[in-house]
């Protein structure tokens, strides 16, 4: 071995400077890129390793934020009472989701000058380099304070314009989103009216007596929404593996129901004897106990609510499907989810609900389009109190209104209430589905997400 090295060594001395340099050089080179390596190696790992904890922090402080700002949410619903307010002039959000782009940018035109946001000059203008100027239009009071004028200055007119829902805010917006700062989170909380849209329940119905009007306001819902015959057929099949479950209804009476309790007795003991040895034994038996219990309506209809509330949001139901959008735009996005009242709901509020899903309501009576026009008509200056009054008013329809009076009301009670918290790169949510009965509220379904 000895020998070996003195020969490599001789070789290595033997060579000329210009090569004895250049072999250094290229060892040099080659260390330098592994120490590079195990370097930006082991930075990219603890960097990595620093945002998993950051996003921990950041998502634990968010779900905080969420939890707290649900249960404020919760808390503070007693005291909401929607109150529906009077449109006359101006237009029904019930086409709304029907417009072509083309049409719709030009009522929020025509609408931003209305309110003075535009003027007709600049709204000429509008495809020029001037139209940033458009914002001088905008009237003190309707920007506000000098913080959100500075906030506002470029943005779209367009983007201020909004037209008004049955209680104010934009449809199906109960009251406007409350957006405010928890810790590091920023929380944003919205209450939807669920009596507002088409119930999805209405799909299952089984009853020989309505199954074929429930089909066929099914089929002009899905219509009306744009949806190929491919994903109606989809949807059909994945409600009716739903359905298998447990039957949807919208009636319901005091049932007596039959409920058997098993409990063991207490130990006794028995003599035994045989012909070797005789002496005790402890023998249990089980006591079977039936009693009977009457079940109200509204005890039934809670679990119906709570167990379709599971069953429409679970893996039997393709949500993100129904979720895609079918118009997007700056100023707006529709889908059909956005039009379906997925929590078990039952009624359609005459009052809230779009046209498309007002017809699908008044198909269980007949001349439903023609119903819903004038309901649309009447609505826009003097919601209805009562479906009294609805017949009344439309005293030419009142047979068919009387058939759908099952399904319809005045006063929304089913709600929900979407909460989003984000904290740094962090976002956590949840969706809360309620009753509400005057003060009393009751939760049907929570989803965390």
């Amino acid at each position: 071995m000895g020998r070996i090295r003195v020969v490599q060594n001789q070789k290595l001395d033997n060579l000329p400077a210009r090569n004895r340099a250049g072999i250094v050089l290229l060892i040099t080179l080659v260390l330098l890129v592994v120490l590079s390596t195990l370097a930006y190696t082991l930075n990219a790992r603890v960097t990595a390793q620093r945002q998993r904890d950051q996003y921990v922090i950041d998502y634990s402080q968010a779900r905080y934020s969420c939890d707290s700002a649900v249960k404020y949410a919760l808390a503070t619903l007693e005291d909401l009472d929607p109150a529906l307010i009077s449109r006359p002039n101006s237009p029904d959000f019930s086409d709304i989701y029907a417009m072509s782009e083309e049409d719709y940018q030009e009522l929020l035109e025509q609408l931003a000058l209305e309110a003075g946001y535009l003027d007709e000059k600049k709204e000429e203008d509008a495809s020029s380099d001037s139209y940033s100027d458009l914002l001088r239009s905008l009237e003190a009071n309707d920007v506000g304070d000098s913080n959100d004028s500075n906030d506002n200055i470029d943005a779209d007119p367009l983007d201020l314009v909004e037209i008004p829902g049955p209680y104010g805010p934009a449809w199906p917006f109960v009251t406007e989103p409350t957006e405010f700062e928890l810790g590091t989170a920023k929380v944003k909380i919205e209450i939807e009216d669920e009596n507002a849209k088409y119930p999805l329940g209405w799909a299952l119905l089984s009853d020989p007596k309505i199954k074929r009007e429930a089909q066929a306001g099914f089929q002009t819902f899905c219509e009306w929404m744009g949806m190929s015959g491919e994903d109606m057929t989809l949807l059909e099949e994945q409600l009716a593996v739903v359905g298998e479950i447990r039957p949807f209804k919208v009636e319901f009476k005091p049932i007596t129901r039959t409920e058997r309790t098993t409990t063991p007795s207490p130990s006794t003991k028995t003599k035994s004897s045989s012909s070797s040895k005789s002496g005790t034994t402890s023998t249990r038996r089980s006591l079977t106990r039936v009693r009977r219990k009457t079940v109200s309506a509204a005890q039934q209809i809670a679990e119906q609510s709570g167990l379709y509330a599971r069953l429409f949001h679970s893996s039997l139901l393709d949500t993100e499907a129904l979720a895609r959008p079918l118009v997007v735009s700056q100023n707006r996005k529709e889908s059909v989810l956005k039009y379906l009242g997925a929590w078990a709901s039952m009624k359609v509020n005459i009052n809230t609900a779009p046209r498309h899903v007002l017809e699908t309501a008044f198909m269980f009576g007949g001349d439903a389009d023609k119903i819903a026009d004038e309901v649309i008509r009447q609505r826009r200056v003097k919601p209805f109190d009562t479906i009294n009054e609805l017949k009344e008013t439309l005293y030419r329809y009142s047979a068919s209104i009387k058939k759908c009076e099952k399904f319809i009301t005045t006063t929304s009670r089913f709600f929900t209430i979407r909460v989003r918290a984000v904290s740094g790169g962090a976002e956590a949510s949840s969706i809360i589905a309620i009753t509400k009965d005057g003060k009393k509220v009751q939760r049907v379904a929570v989803i965390n997400l």
